[in-house]
């Protein structure tokens, strides 16, 4: 197998001819035989901008299409996935493989969170662990026959990112932001990293971009005012939705009822996210 780069201050330029770009380091393929038709990452340059939420939301509303869905929790260290849907206990697996946990609205769930003693143990390991743990979740488990695969990565541009891009065919991404005045840094980032892997980009959604007022209905942009068009503009990317802080949102998270969430603030994604025909 080709060497990884290991050049920290990898830029385009010192980029090209990596293996990684150019194919050199080859797919892990599934040893349980499923087929998924369209894997699509869902990534930002930071934590805590809502990944999670957006990428439940997609899974959502592609279940609600009639597709079949699945949901791999690629941030390790800080999954979420299972309590957002309610899903308890432990996976279970055969020689066959590991067997996703299934929400009430039908979407196939992998966690970290699935496989611990408590979903409160911590996971302390170090990269090349979290790494192959992300391949585990693609060799060893049962998704069987899927449309559509989210994965929902951890923030940053480290370990596990890396490894999803490099060992996972993903077929492209989508970009989580909020409206602080550091959105295009981070922004940037996220995009220059799926650049440089040859990922293909779907385009921006931005969150908590506003509050409604209870009384008014005015919206206020409690983190200041949006910049999202200009960004993807200079991007050359679309907006797939910009979504507002949304008090019943939150509770269905908090109250592992998620599958009862239909996101319309998503509704541009349908149209630009590609079609597993």
């Amino acid at each position: 197998m080709a060497k990884e780069c290991s050049n920290t201050s990898c830029d385009k330029s010192s980029c090209e001819g990596c293996p990684s770009r150019e194919g050199g380091i080859p797919k892990e393929v599934s040893k349980t035989g499923s087929h998924i038709g369209r894997t699509i990452a869902v990534i930002s340059g930071k934590g805590g901008v809502g990944k999670s939420f957006v990428t439940a939301s997609l899974a959502n509303q592609y279940a609600e299409m009639g597709m079949k869905v699945g949901i791999m929790d690629a941030d390790i260290t800080g999954p979420s996935i299972p309590r957002m849907y309610g899903i308890e206990g432990q996976a279970v697996g055969n020689d066959e493989g590991i067997y996703p946990r299934i929400t009430k609205n039908g979407i196939k769930v992998m966690s970290v969170n699935l496989l611990l003693p408590t979903e409160d143990t911590p996971v302390i390991w170090r990269g090349p662990v979290l790494a192959g743990m992300v391949k585990q979740f693609w060799t060893d488990v049962c998704w069987g026959d899927l449309d559509y695969l989210f994965v929902d990565m951890p923030p940053g541009t480290g370990d596990v990112p890396l490894t999803v891009f490099q060992s996972i065919p993903v077929d492209g991404v989508v970009i989580v932001t909020t409206p602080q005045d550091l959105v295009s840094m981070i922004v940037t980032k996220a995009y220059k990293m799926a650049e440089m892997m040859n990922i293909p980009v779907f385009g921006i959604v931005e969150n908590y971009s506003y509050i409604k007022c209870p009384d008014c209905g005015k919206e206020i942009p409690v983190f200041g005012e949006s910049r999202i068009e200009e960004i993807a503009l200079g991007l050359g990317l679309p907006v797939l939705g910009r979504m507002p802080i949304d008090p019943e949102f939150a509770r269905k998270a908090d109250t592992g009822a998620f599958h009862e969430i239909q996101n319309g603030y998503l509704e541009a994604a349908a149209a630009v996210l590609p079609r597993n025909e």
